[in-house]
């Protein structure tokens, strides 16, 4: 019998090479142990190893939740990378997660790319008694300004309505103009001051804002949050998100540098002014979290909600008013009735207006603006139609699947005001929550319905709007943290 013998060189090669396969199938194993759903935790697709559930990113993400939605019901789980989300969907379910069970999700869970740029602080990312004590702060401070606040979107919107005259008629895209006008109403607010809208440094600010948020939204910005480990070290477009953060940090420094030389005590100010004298009067509270970290964040969370949802939402407005120029006439028609041509519009006329209010309700509704909500998290063991919530469990919750439920809407697909309608006069839906619920429901929802409401009726009292010649308009939209029409070109067309 004859005796082969491996060289020592190939037994090396093979030893190597029999040992990485062991590390994979190691991790493979571990992976697999870690992605296991809890007994009794609500059920889902099938896990695969590493990326967890496999969706088509070719669609929107709510759209493919929707469809779970529709095989495995209103209460499902998914894994994406290191992510686990528990997703909720119809009115009854998320009403019951985010209203009767409030203080269990009240929660936000650590998004990594939230974790990097807002670091615990602010609003939007921050949990316990920092959430508490700033909520508490911004909530009392916004409602003490919200006494001028009607009068600041009454004069901005002179300046949105002079900037749409410039264009004599012509085709133009509203995107900057509104977004210029709905983050003047932040910067008065948080600054103390108005920009120009051909201020060059304002608009870098708000094309960075923009491309931020884009990004954010984007396959980049999901698969950052499902693999920060390995994409922290690796190059992309999501970088970006980094680099423009940073600029935005800048500027806002420096606007808080300037307001601390500039200080009044005795005056109440800006919200900035607030903030730094809340730091003052909290300073050696070990309890206290009132920092100029917190100061900055909180700052940048105010302009990045502020701007974006309430500019999305009038631009929707637009929209769809230029699509359905029967229900344009009737709300200009509405609007000539209570205001006439010549006074400015004001909240007290909002109660006068039924058909001008469901329309812009019905604009929230179909334009679906965070269709999957703020992300919360379980902040202790909970049961949610049966099934097992373990404390720290990221919930979504689909708003997608209230909007376009067809057992709340008669048309859930048309835009229709009538659904908010009841022999002529305004009816509330239960089942419409588009500023979502709970403990972490938007706490600018009243100030940006005053914008909304006062925009959209100073700009269809001067203006007819309508697509240009030879174009068609479409309802195609881009998902950044909102849900955004694709850019679009109007013609705004005086009616005098």
């Amino acid at each position: 019998m004859e005796f082969r013998f491996w060289p020592i060189s190939q037994l090396g090669k093979l030893n190597v090479s029999m040992l990485l396969v062991v590390l994979v199938m190691f991790l493979l194993i571990i992976d697999f142990v870690r992605k296991r759903r809890p007994k009794n935790f609500p059920p889902g697709p099938q896990l695969f190893p590493l990326v967890g559930t496999v969706v088509d990113l070719r669609q929107p993400l709510h759209l493919e939740m929707q469809k779970l939605t529709a095989r495995y019901g209103n209460i499902f789980s998914v894994q994406f990378g290191g992510l686990t989300f528990v997703v909720v969907s119809g009115y009854q379910m998320v009403r019951e997660a985010l209203v009767h069970q409030a203080e269990i999700f009240a929660d936000r869970p650590h998004i990594p790319l939230l974790q990097e740029i807002f670091r615990g602080f602010g609003l939007i990312s921050s949990n316990g008694h920092i959430w508490r004590q700033q909520r508490k702060f911004v909530s009392a401070t916004l409602k003490s300004i919200a006494v001028s606040f009607e009068s600041k979107v009454q004069e901005e919107s002179r300046y949105l309505v002079e900037a749409m005259e410039e264009e004599k008629g012509q085709p133009f895209d509203p995107h900057y103009k509104i977004n210029s006008a709905v983050s003047n109403i932040i910067c008065s607010i948080t600054f103390g001051n108005r920009f120009d809208y051909h201020d060059s440094n304002f608009q870098e600010l708000l094309h960075l804002l923009a491309e931020t948020l884009l990004l954010i939204g984007s396959f980049w910005g999901q698969l950052y949050n499902a693999f920060p480990l390995i994409m922290r070290w690796l190059p992309g477009p999501f970088r970006k998100i980094f680099r423009h953060w940073d600029k935005l940090q800048r500027f806002v420094r420096g606007v808080i540098a300037k307001h601390k030389e500039d200080l009044d005590q005795s005056d109440l100010g800006d919200y900035i002014d607030c903030y730094l004298k809340e730091i003052e009067k909290f300073k050696g509270d070990t309890n206290s979290y009132f920092h100029e970290e917190n100061l900055l964040c909180s700052t940048l969370d105010l302009f990045l909600t502020g701007t974006e949802t309430t500019a999305t939402a009038i631009r929707w407005a637009l929209l769809y008013m230029a699509m359905y120029p029967n229900i344009q006439e009737k709300v200009q028609l509405e609007i000539d009735a209570v205001i006439g041509q010549c006074r400015q519009p004001t909240m007290e006329d909002k109660e006068h207006m039924p058909y001008t209010n469901a329309v812009l309700s019905e604009v929230l509704r179909m334009g679906n603006i965070v269709p999957l909500g703020v992300p919360r998290m379980s902040t202790n063991d909970t049961t949610l139609a049966g099934f097992h919530v373990p404390k720290g469990t990221t919930l979504m919750t689909s708003l997608t699947s209230i909007m376009f439920d067809k057992n709340v809407w008669e048309t859930p697909d048309t835009f229709n005001p009538e659904h908010f309608l009841e022999n002529g006069q305004y009816r509330r839906q239960e089942a419409f929550l588009p500023f979502s619920a709970g403990k972490r429901a938007c706490p600018g929802e009243q100030l940006a319905r005053t914008e909304l409401f006062i925009f959209f009726t100073a700009l269809l009292q001067k203006f007819t709007f309508q697509a240009p010649s030879a174009t068609a308009l479409s309802f195609d939209f881009t998902l950044s943290l909102t849900r955004c029409p694709k850019p679009f070109q109007l013609c705004a067309l005086p009616r005098c």
